[in-house]
């Protein structure tokens, strides 16, 4: 048993079943709120597994990252700022491609991402086989199938997870390369980044965003949100499944 405690954020667009996987994660007794400033509710619960103590951060269904919406200033803020140290991925088996679009943002900001591809059941029903071994190395991160609400894959998740928690497993995120004109643009801002920000934060995601012009950003740079607060009782750990 070991008394350190990691925390795991789930993220992934709307409708992928992400909310069903904290649930069974983290069972009935759950915390939830609004975060900070903002009228987002924000749900959070806890996991043992294999003698380790997980804390859930389920963060807002998004689309993307570029801060169009409090939901994305949200998502965005949490892996920036309180940087956890494991982000899962939910997608959707059945709308893979548009779903993966939300997932290279997310490999951008850390290297430290599993994907879960959910829906595994939906998917082989409709003759879609999705060859996850070819995909993890397409990604280099970890990539796991699961159907939250039939409980399958939940035990190899949290190995993974686990496994990555405790720094067994070393990742090599896909990066994105963009046009000439722009990684020129992202070369030139790199250094004064981070001159300003060191290695705290992301930088070549930093000199992106700002070539966007997200002022959100900066704003956010400049005021740091404030960290969640846990309120209430300890929470139920992972329900009834059985690895814990």
């Amino acid at each position: 048993m070991t008394d350190m405690t990691y925390t795991i954020a789930l993220m992934g667009n709307p409708n992928t079943g992400k909310s069903t996987l904290f649930n069974v994660l983290t069972g009935l007794r759950q915390h939830t709120g609004n975060w900070p400033g903002k009228t987002v509710t924000h749900a959070e619960g806890e996991c043992r597994h294999r003698g380790t103590l997980y804390r859930i951060v389920d963060l807002p269904g998004t689309y993307s990252l570029y801060s169009n919406s409090a939901d994305e200033e949200v998502a965005r803020d949490f892996l920036l700022f309180q940087r956890p140290d494991v982000t899962v991925v939910v997608v959707d088996a059945t709308a893979l491609e548009r779903n993966l679009n939300l997932a290279l943002q997310v490999l951008e900001m850390t290297d430290r991402v599993i994907i879960a591809i959910n829906l595994m059941d939906e998917a082989k029903k409709k003759g879609i086989h999705i060859n996850t071994k070819k995909l993890a190395v397409k990604l280099g991160v970890p990539v796991v199938p699961i159907s939250a609400r039939n409980r399958e894959g939940i035990d190899a998740l949290l190995d993974t997870v686990d496994a990555m928690a405790h720094g067994r497993i070393n990742t090599n995120p896909l990066s994105i390369r963009y046009s000439p004109e722009i990684e020129r643009g992202i070369a030139k801002l790199l250094p004064l980044v981070k001159d300003v920000m060191g290695d705290t934060y992301p930088a070549r995601w930093i000199a992106l965003r700002l070539l966007d012009g997200d002022t959100s950003l900066l704003q956010a740079l400049k005021q740091p949100p404030q960290p969640l607060i846990k309120e209430g009782n300890a929470y139920a750990c992972c329900g009834s499944i059985k690895s814990i």
